[in-house]
């Protein structure tokens, strides 16, 4: 669990939601993961991007938007695990590729997740990348992966995003509710 520099609303709200995952975190159509550490500059983004939707959005009923921090692979071995499982999971989290800009959002496929980021928390460690996998051949979930790419990661604790990711925020909230909206519309 992150241990947050403030306690906001957001987080307040983000941690009554965690608690009651054991209870039927897999019940809703759709759910959105935020992932990334808070502590480690851009690599908070998907966080991020969970507060703006809770703080500018209003959801539907059967959709779950949860900042899981770095716990990414627990949930996704739960929902492995699972005999109900969403319809859809919209994953958000940073990237560092060598040929995008600072801040530039953009979709990539399960198997387009970076293998080189082994030693984060994060999204991108290998077990991760299989159990996406193994979700999408045994199962009908469709899995949309958001991210954005990072200015630079810090060499210590740093919390806060670069100016080019922060500006990011609201355009993968978009990309979310146009998903969202999409798959409704199906």
């Amino acid at each position: 669990m992150i241990i947050p520099l403030k306690l906001s609303r957001s987080y307040l709200h983000n941690t009554r939601l965690f608690m009651d995952l054991t209870s039927g975190l897999f019940e809703k159509s759709t759910i959105i993961f935020g992932c990334g550490n808070i502590l480690w500059g851009d690599d908070g983004f998907g966080p991020a991007v969970i507060e703006h939707l809770h703080r500018h959005y209003q959801l539907p009923e059967d959709v779950l938007a949860l900042d899981v921090g770095t716990s990414i692979r627990d949930l996704l071995f739960d929902l492995i695990l699972s005999e109900k499982k969403p319809r859809q999971l919209i994953i958000v989290d940073a990237v560092s590729y060598p040929d995008r800009r600072p801040g530039e959002v953009f979709e990539i496929p399960v198997e387009g997740i970076p293998e080189k980021k082994v030693s984060d928390f994060s999204l991108h460690q290998f077990p991760t990348v299989n159990m996406l996998a193994e979700l999408k051949e045994t199962s009908d979930l469709q899995v949309k992966i958001i991210v954005a790419q990072t200015a630079a990661l810090p060499e210590e604790v740093r919390p806060g995003l670069s100016d080019a990711v922060q500006q990011a925020v609201p355009l993968a909230c978009e990309l979310i509710m146009a998903a969202i909206n999409e798959w409704r519309g199906r």
